[in-house]
């Protein structure tokens, strides 16, 4: 699926060789319109009750005289705002299912330049017109091709507009790599995914086996691995945008690529839905695929800690004690907190990248969808720069997210008798306590957790991977390009994870 940028009036958009036109009508005019096909047909529409005012309300046409395109859908816009923007594309998508529509026009030049608007619109012609076949044989694939975004100014949608492009590719990344049923998307099926991706520009990739990372002394994550076939992988992705001397931001993917619960076995209901235990993986992936398109001035390193949690044999038992990349032990008393156990050993690595911040992306806990929902991913950080800009990045990119407690309270129930730390602290506070027991690996690391249990993947008849937080992400790294390495950061940065 491709796109194509271009400045065009209501005149120039109804003459557009294109087999749809979809036009977004902003609730309130914005003065007298020239003449023409689509602004009589609006006016008119409007002024018979045709058109109703409110976001997502829409009008269905078929050839309209003076319309180049066969089909014509108007839809409402509200404000013209992002995130009604998005709404109005996403209801004028829904009528537009044909598979003759290889070509659509989708005028915004009604509702002005609003750089996030443009990105959302497009994003939401990519989601409508999304079709997963890579082991559907029979599913049919995508028929839109081309979206001609009309716009009045192209230079001031331009931004928008590369963000956009570069987000549909990086967010179908994700949602490629999540939606894969685990048989299709092992630990070195993955590793081959990020050697891909390290053949686009200003990428490299690195991949670990098991015993590089035995060398490393990661005994959490090798734990966790021990009760699979699959081999692990270690997963290393550096993407090269500024000075080699410009601290990188480092993002952390937590890569189960299926998820039994090991010995601490899950009930068999859904449990086919573990195979989107690796969306924090699949994220960093989809986020390092628009970084290569959009080319921003920021150094990042992705780390994947990737395995299976099988319940083999050889499989770690509940009461096992580990010891840890950091030297800290672990009490593993609940096998199916095995994420915390591969991303604290990451979380130590990551320290070697002298990290401007480290943002850690996990499918962590179901406490977690039981706090917020599928509304908003979970935010945890002590550092309240790090928080607000993720937040920010959030609301921005409509990928919101909240931000929840750190208490040190939290982690007294980690406490263990026979290690540094047990690795569950019960059901109350779950997603805090995890998030507290990956605060244990961080020490002066300005870090963040974002539990994206809630919002990485959609159950029921829309099942299937949302590929976020990629939105969320790319834009705080854009916002990050765009702005120096804070004092606080400098500080910090390159402090290695201190024993506990």
């Amino acid at each position: 699926m491709d796109f194509e940028l271009k400045s065009f009036s209501p005149e120039q958009a109804a003459q557009l060789a294109a087999d749809a036109l979809l036009v977004l009508v902003p609730d309130a005019s914005s003065g007298a319109a020239l003449p023409g096909p689509l602004t009589d047909l609006i006016a008119e529409a409007t002024q018979r009750g045709d058109l109703e005012a409110g976001v997502g309300k829409v009008l269905s046409c078929y050839r309209v005289q003076g319309v180049k395109a066969p089909r014509l859908v108007l839809v409402r816009a509200g404000d013209g705002k992002p995130a009604a923007v998005r709404k109005a594309v996403s209801a004028g998508m829904a009528v537009l299912k044909q598979p003759g529509i290889k070509k659509l026009g989708l005028l915004l030049g009604l509702l002005g330049n609003d750089a996030d608007g443009v990105s959302l619109a497009m994003q939401a012609c990519a989601e409508a017109s999304y079709s997963y076949t890579t082991t559907k044989p029979s599913a049919k694939a995508r028929a839109l091709q081309l979206v001609v975004v009309g716009v009045s100014q192209v230079a001031a949608a331009r931004s928008g507009f590369d963000e956009g492009k570069a987000l549909v590719i990086g967010v179908e990344w994700a949602k490629e790599w999540a939606n894969r049923p685990a048989n299709h998307a092992t630990p070195s099926m993955l590793a081959d995914a990020a050697r891909k991706l390290g053949r686009k520009p200003g990428i490299k990739t690195e991949v670990l086996g098991p015993r590089q990372v035995a060398a490393l002394g990661m005994g959490a994550f090798m734990a966790v691995a021990k009760g699979s076939v699959e081999p692990l992988r270690f997963i290393t992705l550096h993407y090269s945008g500024a000075a080699k001397s410009s601290a990188p931001v480092v993002l952390v993917g937590k890569g189960i690529t299926f998820d039994t619960g090991g010995i601490s076995i899950k009930p068999a209901a859904e449990m086919d839905e573990m195979k989107f235990d690796m969306g924090g993986a699949a994220s960093v992936l989809g986020t390092f695929a628009a970084l290569a398109e959009l080319r921003p001035a920021i150094n990042v390193v992705g780390l994947i800690p990737t395995c299976e949690n099988m319940p083999d044999g050889q499989a770690v038992k509940p009461g096992d004690v580990v010891t840890s990349m950091s030297g800290q032990t672990i009490e593993i008393l609940n096998t199916d907190a095995e994420g915390r156990l591969i991303l604290c050993d990451a979380l130590t690595y990551a320290a070697r990248f002298k990290p401007r911040s480290v943002i850690d992306i996990a499918t962590l806990t179901g406490a977690c969808v039981i706090a917020l929902g599928a509304v908003r991913s979970g935010l945890f950080s002590a550092r309240d720069d790090l928080a607000t800009a993720l937040q920010q990045a959030g609301e921005a990119s409509l990928d919101p997210c909240w931000r929840m407690p750190l208490d040190d309270e939290y982690a007294e129930g980690l406490k263990s008798h026979f290690a540094d730390m047990g690795n569950v602290a019960g059901r109350a506070g779950g997603a805090i306590t995890a998030a507290k027991f990956l605060q244990k690996f961080t020490a002066d690391l300005p870090w963040a957790h974002l539990d994206i249990a809630g919002t990485a993947w959609k159950s029921g008849t829309a099942k299937g991977s949302t590929g976020r937080p990629v939105p969320l992400l790319l834009r705080y790294l854009m916002d990050e390009a765009s702005r120096p390495i804070s004092a606080a950061a400098k500080k910090t940065a390159g402090k290695r994870v201190r024993k506990a």
